[in-house]
């Protein structure tokens, strides 16, 4: 990413209009003219990355009752999140810069319009076949919205406070998201069927498509001929789709199996093949200067180990919940709520005033020193815990997400130019995707590892997979822990300067 352009200062106040409306320099389209309907458009932003990051996690408590009444098998069982994942991965980047060519709005609707489509579709699926295809399409429509989701903000929101709220208030539907969507999930199977996890966007998704024709402002990119590199698009796209494919097939295959490595080996060619494609084409898919900058590969780079590690909390304490402690989906859902309303707590109600105080970087290394604390807590957790004890201080502790969040988003979108703002959102989102895979087959392989183990030295079941989680945990906490050293590095963001 090339060096940080700072906002244009405000004019002194000149009423009826607000100085923060302003459009900074170079901006391709009219900002958002009263300050009420830049609010209105961060909530149907925040509306499309909720959607997204509720279907991510609302289908993990649905799934023995996918399983029963489609008939899966427990191999393919996996596909219904892997899909899902696959598209949305592969996907970001190129939807990113796409955005930035045609116009960040018509990706975002065109986005939210597939999704929407795609989830009717999963909710009447009769077939594995049918379920699948429909989840590929989520991913597809997910990546299309969520990749300029942030570029579209950073340019509604140009000074430094309210940039700061307004990303406080994004990041809080990706961080409690999840957890609600946990929550929603098991209710809405238990009180219907699994169907309505799925039914549920169309009311969501037709609101957030309205909303978004009247509010969203319009810009106009330069067109497909400006950067449409063909060739590079193939390349990232089937590099990304074969790596992120490898890496969720790990705990069936294993991560010395001949599929593994193969396909992995695949993967780097063509990424390699698409770093050169970028270096010497005309008009280059991803313009190489991106990378130019310390503080976008830092900040990436800690989201894939920050969000890798998490996954130990967010699945795998749903598992522990369910498996040794005997929930079941609701009550799994609603253990897991008060870390929902922590995170939310603390992104909505604090985060914003920290960082513009203490800056970014911080904030962001007090929020990792809570979530290592919290995964420190679970590598304890006892075969019979007591909630209030043992799982309500961890669920607390995740506040610290709600504190890192922001702070990194900021500091990942910082150094963006306007005309690089959708590529820099989808790379943001791009390497959260890779940090969930990574996570879910380095995490679970070590945890199923060590619960053979202990199974083959005589532990009952309970003991066993407790032992795993306790394994995993500890290795979430050590990804956190290099993930500060990471953001201890990190320069400051240039708009808290």
């Amino acid at each position: 990413m090339p060096a940080a352009t700072r906002p244009v200062p405000p004019s002194p106040p000149a009423p009826p209009s607000d100085p923060s409306d302003r459009a900074p320099s170079g901006q391709r389209g009219p900002a958002v003219r009263h300050p009420r309907s830049r609010w209105t458009a961060l909530a149907v932003l925040s509306t499309g990355m909720l959607m997204t990051v509720l279907d991510g996690s609302i289908v993990t408590v649905a799934m023995p009752a996918i399983q029963g009444d489609l008939g899966f098998s427990p191999a393919g069982l996996s596909w219904v999140v892997n899909a899902y994942l696959i598209a949305f991965g592969s996907l970001l980047l190129l939807a990113g810069r796409l955005g930035d060519l045609i116009g960040r709005k018509r990706m975002f609707l065109a986005g939210v319009a597939v999704f929407t489509i795609a989830s009717v579709l999963a909710g009447f699926a009769t077939s594995p076949a049918l379920l699948i295809t429909a989840r590929f399409l989520q991913g597809l429509g997910s990546a299309m919205s969520s990749a300029v989701s942030l570029g579209i903000l950073v340019t509604l929101f140009t000074g430094a406070r309210e940039r700061a709220r307004a990303i406080a208030v994004f990041s809080f539907t990706g961080a409690a998201g999840a957890s609600l969507g946990q929550v929603l999930g098991g209710v809405l199977t238990d009180a219907l069927d699994w169907h309505w996890i799925f039914f549920i966007n169309l009311p969501i998704g037709l609101a957030a498509l309205l909303l978004a024709l009247a509010v969203l402002p319009a810009d106009r990119g330069p067109g497909p001929g400006a950067g449409a590199d063909v060739w590079g698009a193939l390349l990232v796209t089937a590099g990304l789709m074969l790596g992120i494919s490898t890496v969720v097939g790990v705990g069936e295959h294993g991560w010395t199996s001949l599929r593994t490595l193969g396909l992995g080996a695949l993967s780097l060619v063509l990424l390699a093949g698409f770093t050169v494609r970028q270096a010497t084409a005309r008009t280059p898919l991803v313009p190489l200067r991106i990378f130019r900058s310390r503080t976008v590969v830092g900040a990436n780079l800690v989201q894939v180990l920050m969000v890798a590690a998490l996954f130990s909390f967010q699945v795998l304490i749903a598992l522990y919940l369910q498996k040794v402690q005997g929930y079941g989906a609701a009550a799994t859902g609603l253990a897991m709520l008060p870390a929902a309303v922590a995170i939310g707590a603390v992104s909505l109600g604090v985060s914003a005033r920290l960082n513009a105080r203490f800056g970014e970087r911080a904030v962001l290394l007090a929020g990792l020193a809570l979530l290592v604390l919290a995964l420190g807590l679970l590598v304890r957790l006892p075969l019979h815990a007591a909630y209030v004890t043992d799982l309500l201080p961890v669920m607390l502790l995740a506040s610290g997400f709600g504190l890192a969040l922001p702070a990194l988003t900021t500091l990942a979108m910082s150094g963006a130019g306007e005309q690089d703002a959708g590529l820099a959102s989808g790379l943001f989102n791009t390497t959260q995707q890779i940090g969930m895979a990574l996570g879910v087959a380095a995490l679970s392989t070590l945890a199923a590892s060590r619960t053979r183990s202990l199974g083959l030295a005589g532990r009952s079941t309970a003991e066993a997979l407790t032992g795993g989680y306790h394994l995993a945990f500890a290795a979430g906490a050590g990804l956190l822990l290099a993930a500060a050293v990471l953001a201890a590095a990190l320069p400051q963001s240039p708009l808290s300067r």
